[in-house]
């Protein structure tokens, strides 16, 4: 085989690869035909019929929305690779209160409009998106004596009277946090949390959230095709046997007799074990259902969020759902995912909340996997190790990963200053 400068091992980040193991693109969150779906968990694939047709079905393993206006979709961007890619947007956000799913309200009027709050709640909900939005942080005169640097987040919440529910769903569903670790830090990143969020829903109004036609499996097929232009070389259904050191330094990749030389390696977790420590697991339960999601207003795509404190845990739950309106199921068919991290020895009653909101299941799938993240940087080594996937139903945190990927392969940030156009003029 001939030489490379890099070689990117499994298509788990989206990434154009020169080799993989699985037979779809793809990795752990690879799409898979209903009979395949079936089959990997065990079930009999024989009595399919009530689904309709299979080729409907591309079912993803860890379904996961994009941000609208997030930092992921200014990547894909910038690589060119939305060219071979169709988005749509996800009709609902919601977050769960005391029993109820409830729109998460992002603007003036839907703050004053929600049932998340009482009437002098919204007031001051209300003046704390406006605030948020008028903040500029190069302009102290747009402050309002907020320090962003000095002033923590819990002290934001608290100068503007917001009670801690308001302030529970305000840093899980909107500002995105996965624990509350963040009220102790200063609030310029909640800030900004909560102004991205508004700001992708205002771009499409239903939800800030995106998600690929036919599934996340078209991410790396649209990078497969963007690698062959540019001279790359993709190999699909490719064992990989070694990882080829040289002095502790990689030199090339062998897949049986072959050997690619490359002077980089990307890869997830399961490539290189002796790599990484495990630091948790993650419940995932995927629900073949015939109806939306209840109190969702018929939503044929949504995600809800169970803030950690609403059922007394350390780790929120994330449901998400999509249908036939994003080419994943056939119609009047919809795919439901619920996830949390898992914290105690029954995963499967951690996502019970989740699943008592899908009204009746026809049909689930749960799975256990554990999360991996790499020991080292890679510097001395050139293998660069993506995280494990976590339990979140979006990108963000993914997102953050890459970055910090792409930091420590080619020693600088990202600058996002060179993405000059948005998806609106890459999908016209």
């Amino acid at each position: 085989m001939s030489g490379f400068e890099n070689a990117f091992i499994g298509t788990k980040r989206g990434c154009c690869t020169w080799t993989g193991t699985s037979t779809t693109a793809g990795s752990p969150a690879s799409i898979t035909p209903l009979e395949e779906l079936f089959t990997k968990f065990g079930l009999p694939a024989s009595q399919l019929d009530e689904y309709g047709r299979s080729r409907d079905w591309n079912v993803d393993l860890v379904p996961k929305f994009l941000m609208a206006n997030g930092q992921l979709v200014k990547l894909l961007i910038h690589t060119g690779v939305t060219r071979y890619l169709e988005f749509k947007s996800v009709e609902g956000s919601y977050v769960y209160k005391a029993g109820k799913i409830h729109k998460v309200p992002a603007d003036e009027k839907e703050a004053l409009a929600s049932s998340l709050m009482g009437m002098f709640e919204k007031r001051r909900f209300r003046n704390f998106l406006v605030a948020v939005q008028d903040y500029a942080f190069d302009d102290p005169k747009t402050w309002k004596d907020v320090d962003h640097q000095a002033t923590t987040a819990s002290q934001l919440y608290e100068k503007f009277g917001l009670d801690k529910d308001t302030a529970d769903f305000t840093g899980h569903a909107l500002a995105l946090y996965r624990d509350d670790d963040y009220l102790q830090r200063p609030c310029g990143e909640l800030i900004r949390r909560v102004k991205l969020y508004s700001d992708s829903l205002a771009r499409y109004g239903k939800s800030p959230y995106l998600y690929p036609l036919y599934g996340l499996g078209e991410l790396p097929q649209g990078f497969a095709r963007l690698s062959a232009i540019y001279g790359g070389t993709y190999m699909l259904d490719k064992p990989i046997d070694e990882i080829v050191l040289e002095n502790g330094r990689v030199v090339g990749v062998r897949s049986g007799s072959e050997t690619a030389r490359c002077k980089q390696v990307y890869c997830d977790p399961s490539y290189v074990p002796d790599r990484v420590e495990k630091v948790g697991q993650v419940v995932r339960c995927i629900c073949l259902l015939n109806h939306a999601i209840p109190n969702t207003k018929d939503s044929l795509s949504c995600q809800i969020i169970i803030p950690q404190k609403q059922v007394n845990r350390n780790s929120d739950i994330y449901v998400s759902l999509v249908s036939h309106t994003h080419q994943v199921a056939a119609k009047g068919w919809f795919i439901a995912m619920v996830s949390t991290t898992v914290e105690t020895e029954n995963p499967e009653a951690e996502i019970k909340p989740g699943l008592d909101l899908l009204g009746p299941i026809t049909q689930k799938f749960c799975s256990v996997s554990d999360v991996y993240r790499p020991v080292d940087l890679g510097a001395d080594s050139q293998i660069f190790i993506s995280q494990s996937y976590d339990a979140t139903t979006h990108f963000e945190t993914t997102c953050l990963d890459v970055l910090d990927i792409f930091r420590r392969g080619t020693g600088e940030d990202f600058d996002f200053s060179k993405v000059k156009h948005d998806l609106g003029d890459e999908q016209e």
